[in-house]
């Protein structure tokens, strides 16, 4: 598709420009590791199956990563560049809406797998953490679990006024499943009230498919996650398609 290697560039270059959604994907999961890692140490427990509570942070912080982008990174531009007239420019320049879309998906898959290496290289060389699966198969998992959150992103961004609502309508849904999904604290040291109100977010089963994939899980033993996953990508894809709109 023509321009679709510019558009992409650009994306990047102006991602890495904003500070908050750089620091976000780049250097916020890094130092959760650092925090919790001081705090709770990666020492085997039975409460993780023998794995230290690092060990099973790792799915979880990669699905920080990749929802900062879905519900914070991707709702703000898309309502930002509405705003400023940036969307209208590009329909009369007679982009097709796939390009732009495509561009704006590919730039920011490549800040999310930059943003897992910071995060893995942290994770192995500060407390030696375990990966036991397969590396192509987590890494499928993320582009999958990255694509889903991508598409509820974009519906956001979509349905949003403009940046300020995006903002406060990506933060309404982005800091609860944060916390509440075992993305930020492993659902293994939560109460039980907690752990059924997990089972609603879609975050859950982000950190469920990862977690599983990362120590060697098939993804037919995630297949709830795999199928809610599907689902999110589906109605969001559909739904920002339908409602999507240059001005």
């Amino acid at each position: 598709m023509r321009g679709l290697k510019e558009l992409t560039w650009i994306n990047l270059k102006l991602y890495i420009r904003e500070p908050i959604g750089t620091f976000f994907t780049l250097a916020f999961p890094p130092l959760l590791i650092l925090l919790f890692g001081a705090i709770y140490g990666n020492d085997p427990s039975p409460m993780f199956g023998g794995y230290g509570s690092m060990d099973v942070s790792m799915s979880g912080y990669t699905a920080i990563i990749l929802s900062t982008i879905g519900f914070m990174n991707i709702p703000i531009t898309i309502g930002n560049y509405r705003e400023l007239g940036v969307l209208r420019r590009y329909q009369a320049s007679a982009l097709r809406p796939r390009v732009f879309i495509a561009a704006d998906v590919i730039a920011n898959m490549l800040m999310l797998l930059l943003g897992i290496v910071l995060l893995v290289s942290t994770g192995w060389l500060l407390h030696d953490v375990r990966f036991e699966g397969n590396v192509l198969s987590f890494v499928l998992g993320v582009v999958w679990c990255g694509l889903a959150m991508f598409a509820f992103g974009y519906l956001i961004g979509t349905l949003a006024p403009g940046a300020r609502a995006a903002q406060v309508i990506g933060m309404v849904f982005f800091y609860p499943m944060m916390f509440l999904s075992g993305a930020a604290i492993p659902l293994e040291i939560m109460p039980d009230s907690i752990q059924r109100v997990a089972d609603f977010l879609p975050l859950t089963y982000v950190v469920d498919l990862l977690r599983g994939l990362w120590f060697g899980d098939g993804w037919g033993q995630h297949l709830t996650a795999v199928l809610v996953l599907v689902g999110v990508f589906v109605v969001s894809a559909v739904a920002a398609v339908r409602t999507f709109r240059w001005d």
